[in-house]
């Protein structure tokens, strides 16, 4: 069965190729970065026969971002170069579907990651953040159960929404399908409210993480300094620094993009939606590439992986 859109010849435009290709190029790199981090993960769970929590939040936040960069790139691929395809009942609302759970865990499992590694790292003397400590690792099985939950809710909702659009024939946006030709009635208020809060809550439990972990590592740092300590362990702690302020950046540029998003949900495609849609698709990629290059257990299987790039960091290191 069709919607009540009748069938349209595609009309692709040079804006619309030009932002498919950015598009595409970004999600297969996300992808790749992506698959590797899961890969290795999972070698490593075969080999040990275990992961540590760290590992398992790991491992499900490159799977979420890797299908989630799968599902939108198709979906985006469809409404600009062949939109007839999402006229076919169930397409859409299950790509909407997808699209909204992956995006969530995304967030939740990114959230979780961040939380995680302040519960372990931070060093305040609080009984609240002891008591955390020790029970952390019992808790991350739990934490992203929740996070599956919050993710599927927002779905279910999305698809919801989808399944019941306000058909307008005028409306011929490349882009858009799914979006400009849907009248913004009570119907998109439970999707909106929904997702909004999650964006809300994940950006500040991530803030809240980051601000105590990057205040508890400046402090330990100096100190280091005033105790004269060894500079190998100097340099880590910057390191961890610099790789948690990416991160903050990173994360806090995604919550704008997601915001613009769902205020210009019923936008033709402009320079402003263009732009959401490029830095929307960086950061799956760019985040999971920092946490390879943050961890020493990855970064060595990208070394591996690239013998000429080890060689030089060698030449570097006895320089």
């Amino acid at each position: 069965m069709e919607a009540c859109h009748p069938r349209q010849q595609s009309n692709v435009t040079a804006y619309g190729v030009l932002t498919v290709a950015i598009i595409t190029l970004e999600a297969f790199s996300g992808m790749c970065i992506n698959a590797f981090l899961v890969g290795v993960l999972c070698i490593a769970w075969v080999k040990k026969k275990n992961l540590n929590s760290n590992e398992k939040i790991l491992l499900l936040l490159g799977c979420s971002r890797f299908w989630y960069l799968c599902i939108a790139w198709i979906y985006k691929f469809l409404s600009f170069i062949y939109p007839n395809y999402l006229y076919v009942q169930t397409i859409l609302q299950l790509a909407v579907f997808f699209e909204a759970f992956f995006n969530h865990c995304n967030l939740w499992f990114s959230a979780s990651l961040c939380g995680f590694y302040c519960i372990k790292i931070v060093t305040f003397r609080n009984r609240f953040f002891i008591y955390l400590k020790v029970k952390i690792d019992r808790m991350v099985p739990w934490l992203l159960l929740g996070s599956g939950i919050l993710a599927l809710a927002v779905g279910i909702v999305a698809y919801d929404v989808a399944d019941k659009p306000h058909c307008n024939s005028n409306s011929t946006g490349q882009g858009n399908f799914g979006t400009a030709n849907i009248k913004m009635d009570k119907h998109f208020f439970p999707s909106f409210f929904l997702a909004g809060f999650e964006y809300a809550a994940s950006f500040m439990a991530v803030i809240f993480s980051a601000v105590f972990l990057l205040f508890s590592l400046w402090r330990h740092k100096r100190t280091m300094q005033t105790n004269s300590m060894k500079d190998l362990s100097m340099d880590a702690h910057i390191r961890a620094m610099k790789s948690i302020f990416s991160f903050l950046v990173v994360y806090s540029i995604n919550f704008v993009c997601l915001v613009l998003k769902m205020v210009y949900v019923t936008k033709k495609l402009n320079h402003m939606t263009f732009l959401i849609l490029v830095f929307q698709y960086i950061f799956p990629g760019l985040h999971s590439l920092i946490l390879v290059f943050s961890n020493p257990k990855l970064e060595k299987a990208v070394l591996k992986i690239f013998p000429l790039e080890r060689s030089v960091k060698r030449k570097v290191c006895k320089n």
